[in-house]
């Protein structure tokens, strides 16, 4: 079945109306959001969440793929550098820091990495961590790790949606939620 055969779940980001096709998970289905290659949407949501950024915030974390694209337009906006945590280690990025996740999206266990130089931009700094999408926390989970090893101060966390249980992400700063449905 294709994504036009499928059944959709209309959100609306800053003004910009986007319809997620649900995808069955198993025992559960999603609105599976995707911001990569959606130019209007990535400017629509960083637009909102900048207007949202925590006065004191100096760097955004992001982890690699989906949210790059809106850590980089959040940035343009506001001023603040960004920095990626990597889900490959390669041989130059020096001594690297670790933390190992479970996505719900990927299904198995991914470790995500930050930098040597990473590691020294992020020292001493008020971050915000940025995703595109919380659903089990375990992204920013790792992203916390990750900063407590670089010595970095979480400030606040922002997605474009939290998704599941919204009691579970009240202090998450967002643009909407999404459902999850059960099979």
């Amino acid at each position: 079945m294709s994504f036009a055969d499928k059944k959709i779940h209309q959100v609306r980001i800053n003004g910009v109306v986007r319809d997620l096709p649900i995808i069955n998970l198993g025992p559960i289905s999603i609105a599976y959001f995707n911001l990569m290659g959606d130019v209007e949407v990535t400017e629509a949501a960083a637009e909102a969440l900048v207007k949202k950024l925590p006065n004191e915030v100096q760097l955004i974390v992001t982890p690699e793929a989906k949210s790059i694209a809106l850590a980089q337009a959040m940035g343009r906006l506001s001023g603040l550098d960004f920095v990626v945590a990597r889900k490959n280690l390669k041989p130059t990025m020096g001594e690297a820091l670790s933390a190992t996740v479970n996505s719900i999206t990927t299904g198995k266990p991914q470790t995500l990495y930050i930098d040597e130089r990473s590691k020294k931009k992020l020292e001493g700094k008020r971050i915000v961590l940025l995703d595109d999408v919380v659903s089990t926390g375990s992204t920013i989970e790792g992203l916390r790790i990750l900063m407590e090893g670089a010595g970095a101060m979480v400030v606040a966390v922002m997605v474009v949606f939290t998704e599941g249980d919204r009691e579970k992400w009240l202090d998450v700063i967002s643009l909407g939620h999404l459902p999850i449905f059960e099979n």
